[in-house]
């Protein structure tokens, strides 16, 4: 009876230990488990494709988290998407000739902003807009323009 009692107990724990383990890999994964930037300063892009891209999405620079996606919006006039980003605050020395990318991170094929620096003696400050964006690559689309052109070489896909 008592080591039934003991199984019992064990067998508890580790299903306890299994759903606190899924609990933060779900938050790990839903890029919920971050607390908002707050503090910093905002940049905006513009993107023909965004892609996937999510609010709270992390900008990255050299690797390294410096912001979370703040918003994205649809510019009626220009049909393009416009992000807006926060940027640590400890991070002010950005070159205002940056480029921003929108890349594919892991294998859930999560999707962030990445920075890339220019050499531009000014830095961006608030309110700034990056000029020089490329936007996310869609996998239907680059299939789509290879097939095209196998297809322009009177070559048959397999």
């Amino acid at each position: 009876m008592v080591r039934t009692r003991t199984i019992e107990i064990l067998v508890g724990a580790f299903m306890a230990a299994g759903f606190v383990a899924l609990f933060f890999l779900a938050m790990k994964v839903s890029n919920l488990s971050s607390a908002p930037v707050g503090d910093g300063y905002h940049l905006t892009a513009r993107f023909d494709n965004v892609g996937s891209l999510k609010v709270r999405s992390p900008v990255s620079m050299a690797g390294v988290r410096v912001g979370r996606v703040e918003g994205i919006d649809f510019d009626k006039s220009t049909y393009e998407a416009v992000v807006t980003m926060i940027i640590d605050p400890q991070y002010d020395t950005i070159p205002d000739d940056t480029f921003a990318n929108i890349y594919t991170s892991g294998l859930l094929g999560e999707q962030y902003v990445g920075l890339d620096a220019g050499g531009s003696p000014d830095y961006l400050h608030d309110g700034d807009q990056l000029i020089h964006t490329q936007s996310a690559l869609v996998l239907e689309q680059m299939i789509g323009q290879f097939l095209f052109s196998k297809a322009q070489e009177g070559v048959q896909p397999q």
